[in-house]
This record gives structure tokens, C-alpha cells and sequence, in this order.
């Protein structure tokens, strides 16, 4: 199965100047309706931290429809994951992989990020943050060295036009493949895009962190980890307070 959408629905973008938050503006928005602005004054990341919006990023939320029972859609946010990774690959960006729940990164460097939000029942925003041509590192010193634009890694860079829109028809597919029962579609692809094995996972209501190999995520979202004992647990993302990547020395 390509990871090229097949269908593209009809959006509608709003551009703005300087907002808040385009998931709150997204949010009040019909589905199949975007919203990009060129800075966000409060532009958040999970648990309400900050996110830096500075002028030359990317900072774009889709409103997409979310039909049927809502369990069914608590995929989302890494079907969002899986479209990003493939929008831009699809550009030719190279080596990107996903860190879990919400990072795009090459290497150790983050690229982009998500936040997945629900305003109604009916709906679901996604919000994304991609490093285009900014300099967050000017915004938040501590970002030095650990952060990458798509700047640094097209020549010649496609326009914000041409990302936006492969970044929506992407989108556009994700939810095409949950709403059609066919997650299993994008699994494959979505399990070879984490690219790190040892993990420390903190779970809620303990005090140690289960040690072991990554192996992935099932079709429901639940994260897939053999522990150091040679156990396999199957974790549910709202029993999971931090993930963190251990790195070979």
C-alpha cells in the first residue's frame, strides 16, 4: 500500500496573520477546514507546555471528521504522525522518523510536531508545527542543536503552499483509512518509523520506568514493549507518562 493519498477531499484554509492557538481557531471551524497562521502567541504542545510559533515555520490545524464510535479514533494522533512522516517524505525529505507520541525528528533533531484535540464529539483538530524556515533556536536558546528546519534539508525548498497541501491530502487519507476500519493499512509503515529500540517507560502510579525493546503500537494505539525479563506488554497511551528514547553510548 503507497503511503500517497488516494482521494483528497475538498478543504478550505484559513490564513491568518497572528493568533493564539489555530487548534482553538480550527476548532470553531466546520471538518475539512484548516487554519494556518504566520505566528501563534500561545501555541501549545501536550500537557499545555509552550510551543515556540515564530515567523518561518509552519503552523497549520485540520479540522477532520471523526464518524462513528470514539474509540475507533484514539489512533489518531499517531495516524497523524504517520501523515506527516509521509507528506514529507514525499517531498524528499530523508532519515525522518517518528518519536512517540508526537515528534517527526531526523536523527535526534526534531523537525516537526503534533497536538491532536477535541473540541465536539464530531470532530477532531489536528495541530502541526513543522520548522520550515524559523529559527526557534532565536525564540528558546535551549532548542540550540536540538532542533531542524526543512530549510537545512531540501535545496531547493518546496513552497509553504506545496507542503500545506500535501500535508492535508495525507491527512485527508489517514482519516480515510480509520473511518474505513482499515488501520492495519498504515501499521507497517507507521511500526518502521519509530527507528529506536531501548526505551524507559514511566507509567502512571509507579516510581520505576519498565525497561525494554520498542516494538511499536497495535492497531488500537497501545504501545507494544518486551521488557528486559523477556515479557511483552501491550500499554495503553493514557497509562504512559513519559516515553524516553535510550540511546547506545
Amino acid at each position: 500500500m503507497s503511503d500517497t493519498p488516494a482521494s483528497v477531499p475538498s478543504w478550505t484554509l484559513l490564513r491568518l496573520d497572528e493568533v493564539e492557538s489555530t487548534n482553538d481557531i480550527a476548532g470553531r471551524q466546520p471538518p475539512w477546514h484548516a487554519v494556518t497562521a504566520r505566528t501563534q502567541t500561545r501555541g501549545r504542545g501536550r500537557y499545555r507546555r509552550s510551543w515556540v510559533s515564530d515567523l518561518g515555520g509552519i503552523w497549520i490545524s485540520a479540522n477532520l471528521p471523526t464518524p462513528g464510535a470514539p474509540e475507533a479514533w484514539g489512533v489518531l494522533p499517531l495516524a497523524a504522525g504517520w501523515a506527516l512522516r509521509a507528506a514529507l517524505s514525499s517531498l524528499g525529505v530523508a532519515q525522518l522518523r517518528l518519536r512517540w507520541p508526537n515528534d517527526l525528528m531526523v536523527g535526534r533533531a526534531k523537525l516537526a510536531g503534533i497536538l491532536v484535540e477535541r473540541f465536539t464529539s464530531a470532530g477532531a483538530v489536528v495541530g502541526i508545527g513543522i520548522n520550515y524556515l524559523n529559527h526557534p533556536e532565536e525564540a528558546s536558546p535551549e532548542l540550540r542543536g536540538h532542533t531542524l528546519r526543512l530549510a537545512d534539508l531540501l535545496t531547493p525548498l518546496p513552497s509553504e503552499e506545496q507542503v500545506i497541501g500535501t500535508l492535508l491530502a495525507c491527512l485527508a487519507e489517514a482519516q480515510d483509512r480509520i473511518a474505513s476500519g482499515r488501520v492495519s493499512e498504515f501499521l507497517p509503515s507507521l511500526n518502521s518509523a519509530w527507528q529506536i529500540d531501548r526505551v524507559a517507560v514511566t507509567l502512571s502510579g509507579s516510581s520505576q520506568p519498565l525497561l525494554g525493546s520498542f516494538l511499536g503500537v497495535d492497531q488500537a494505539g497501545n504501545l507494544l514493549v518486551r521488557s528486559d525479563d523477556g515479557r511483552q506488554h501491550c500499554l495503553s497511551p493514557l497509562a504512559v507518562e513519559l516515553l524516553r528514547e535510550v540511546w547506545p553510548d
